[in-house]
């Protein structure tokens, strides 16, 4: 989105195209069908119809969407922290996807990245691959993206829009203060082990849609709800500067995720299974699926993170105050590798294989 608009050259013809479009496309008695692209709407009209607002007046955004660079000011003090994701149709999101739940997912993984690492979101890029131009898509993708940006109270700054097969890529910009963001190195022999939310909903749905399960309509819909429109744990992740030693993002899984924080510290972990805090939907299936579905499902965007345990209690209060549940879940170990045990201290073994672009 990062092309030239003159800002100050006025449109008359915009608002007219896009009249006549919207009637239409939504006029039954004309009795055709006709494609959102088929009536001219450039790349430039796409974008100053949906996706440019002007920037909040006491905001860290100088410049948004409308010239060749965003203008950005990060607070003085402060480190810049950026995460780049990409959703691809067929790969992250099946063919006909709902355009809203998408718009708001596409921004919520990049804001998941950002509380990981105790980041207050800024602004962000959206680069947008379409095969059409499609009016009703484009004011439901829209409204579910900027509907999440406006949660968070930042702007769309810029990115860019092609044809093609549909591609979503953002990145997001934030910022945390110097020397206080949370990275994956760090945890330590003693430290507890902590997610935030619930665990394997997300999972459940995926594999009911993929038939590989069967699920009542009430439990899919809740479980739903998780895979498509996940909740960012922005709040948590700054109230954990200061506090966690280590924290990473659920987004390919538990087991996974956990894993690169253990092999960046250079340390091991023994997790409780049964204390893993289950989804809704999750908590009313079979013990192992629980247990194997919490502990390897990806798409939960919940953080799991590390602090001291003479931190507990600080924890708590961090949760607390950003309204997230909160759940310890076992401990760091000096040995390596992650070692599961159930309610009685016994050894389980664990069918868990976290999502990879490339094995899976």
């Amino acid at each position: 989105m990062s092309k030239a608009i003159d800002s100050n050259r006025p449109l008359p013809w915009l608002s007219a195209t896009v009249l006549i479009m919207d009637t239409l496309l939504h006029t039954p008695h004309w009795g055709i069908r006709l494609r959102y692209n088929r009536l001219m709407m450039s790349e430039f009209q796409l974008i100053e119809h949906y996706f440019r607002r002007e920037p909040r007046a006491a905001g860290p955004v100088r410049l948004g969407v409308g010239d060749d660079c965003a203008l950005l000011k990060v607070p003085e003090g402060e480190t810049l922290a950026i995460s780049t994701d990409m959703l691809v149709e067929g790969r992250h999101f099946f063919a006909g996807a709902d355009p809203f739940a998408l718009g708001h997912k596409t921004l919520a993984v990049n804001l998941s990245d950002l509380a990981a690492m105790g980041a207050r979101p800024l602004g962000f890029t959206l680069a947008l691959s379409l095969p059409a131009a499609d009016a009703d898509w484009l004011r439901a993708f829209s409204t579910g993206l900027l509907g999440l940006a406006d949660t968070h109270q930042i702007e769309l700054i810029g990115g860019d829009t092609t044809r093609g097969p549909l591609n979503l890529c953002v990145t997001a910009f934030g910022s945390v203060p110097e020397g206080e963001a949370l990275r994956r190195k760090g945890a330590c022999p003693g430290d507890e082990i902590w997610v935030s939310g619930s665990l394997g909903d997300a999972k459940l749905a995926l594999s009911m849609l993929l038939g590989d399960i069967a699920l009542e309509a009430d439990l899919l819909t809740v479980a739903a709800k998780r895979l498509h429109t996940p909740t960012p744990r922005t709040a948590l992740g700054i109230a954990l500067r200061g506090i966690a030693s280590a924290a990473i993002d659920i987004s390919d899984g538990l087991s996974g995720d956990l894993g690169h924080m253990l092999a960046q510290s250079g340390a091991g972990a023994i997790v409780n299974a049964d204390a893993l805090p289950l989804g809704q939907a999750l908590s009313r299936r079979a013990l192992r699926e629980k247990r194997e579905f919490a502990a390897s499902g990806g798409d939960d965007y919940e953080l799991c993170f590390c602090a001291p345990a003479q931190m507990h209690s600080a924890v708590l209060e961090a949760g607390r105050r950003s309204q997230t549940t909160v759940t310890c879940i076992g401990r760091i170990s000096a040995e390596p590798g992650l070692q599961w045990l159930d309610d009685t201290g016994q050894a389980l073994t664990l069918f868990c294989r976290s999502f990879d672009h490339f094995a899976s």
